[in-house]
């Protein structure tokens, strides 16, 4: 039995287990002698053995000696193709050594290849490295990107040229936040269970808050492009192009598109979107519009998550204020576009 479940925060930043609790209860009403139980959601170290093991073992039946017990993170890049389940290496980890072996034996069927780890709390913090390590980085270059607005420098100049480096740089784009069911909780699961330990991790926390930031940041560009046209935010139509958390997907977990909707709308925008993906926002009584209708009468289009058919010198010829978010628009130069 495979658990997968959703792993978010609460309203003061901390992680959620009610969805695992809510599985691990069901599972051991169920549970039978031999069968073999799998943790594949990301959480902080210490999850699978201290929070999962108790639940199952309410089944009267105990861990290691009567079923087993495995933690193996889920892998996986909505919207890629050149990455699959097969062809991904998947970590496994048991709290036995013959948990470990039922894991490998059942991973082995549909992955080329295996890596074990000594126990659980090192493949929990191996899969939270794996997304913090992205967090950093946008972090970082989010930041650059804040300060290049500042000094009057184009960001992605400045990224493309460091990235014409053929070792020591790894390049990551800026962006209006960070989305998914990931990497804008990750850091902050880590930086919970750290407490525990009164070892802060102040440079993983400070990365979130400036991912966090993002869209308010954004907001505030977008009120600075339409100044500059002598409008103001309230009462001007802003079209949000793209509303899911990445192009090619119908996914809004943390979406900064919403995020930054949702910041317009409190300022007096009249708000509008396109997004093929995603046909409607039901907590902003928004549906998609056709790209071209949608371009009719809009003061500024913003682009927020460029899908690939996104037709942008379309946007750029027909909106009288364009701002990109993503730098998609860096083959074109016109008045009327501003970039991040």
């Amino acid at each position: 039995m495979l658990i997968a479940v959703p792993t978010p925060l609460t309203r003061n930043r901390e992680p959620d287990l009610g969805p695992l609790v809510s599985a691990g209860t069901a599972l051991a009403g169920v549970l039978r002698a031999g069968q073999l139980v799998v943790l594949e959601s990301t959480t902080y170290p210490g999850t699978t053995r201290e929070r999962l093991v108790p639940l199952l073992e309410e089944s009267g039946l105990a861990a290691g000696r009567e079923f087993n017990v495995a933690y193996s993170p889920e892998r996986v890049d909505p919207g890629r193709t050149d990455h699959t389940l097969r062809t991904t290496p998947k970590l496994v980890a048991g709290i036995t050594p013959a948990c470990l072996e039922r894991a490998v034996g059942l991973y082995e069927r549909v992955c080329d290849h295996i890596v074990t780890l000594s126990d659980p709390e090192a493949a929990e913090l191996a899969k939270l490295l794996e997304n913090v390590f992205r967090s950093v980085n946008i972090a970082l270059v989010n930041e650059l990107a804040m300060l290049c607005d500042r000094m009057g420098i184009d960001v992605w100049e400045v990224v493309e040229a460091a990235a014409t480096k053929p070792y020591g740089f790894m390049r990551f784009d800026p962006g209006p936040g960070m989305g998914g069911h990931c990497l804008p909780v990750d850091p902050f699961y880590l930086s919970w269970k750290a407490r525990e330990y009164g070892q802060p991790t102040e440079f993983v926390e400070l990365a979130g808050e400036v991912n966090q930031r993002m869209p308010e940041f954004c907001v505030e560009r977008i009120s600075r492009a339409l100044n500059d046209h002598s409008k103001a935010v309230r009462g001007s139509r802003v079209l949000v192009l793209g509303a899911a958390y990445k192009p090619g997907v119908g996914d809004l977990r943390e979406s900064p598109a919403v995020k930054i909707m949702r910041l317009l709308s409190k300022l007096g925008a009249e708000l509008a979107y396109h997004d093929e993906h995603v046909p409607e926002l039901g907590d902003l009584g928004l549906v998609s519009e056709p790209l071209d209708g949608a371009l009719e009468g809009t003061d500024v289009a913003v682009i927020v998550t460029a899908h690939p058919e996104l037709d942008v010198e379309r946007v750029v010829e027909r909106a009288p204020l364009v701002v990109d978010f993503r730098g998609v628009t860096r083959h074109i130069e016109a008045p009327n576009l501003v970039r991040l």
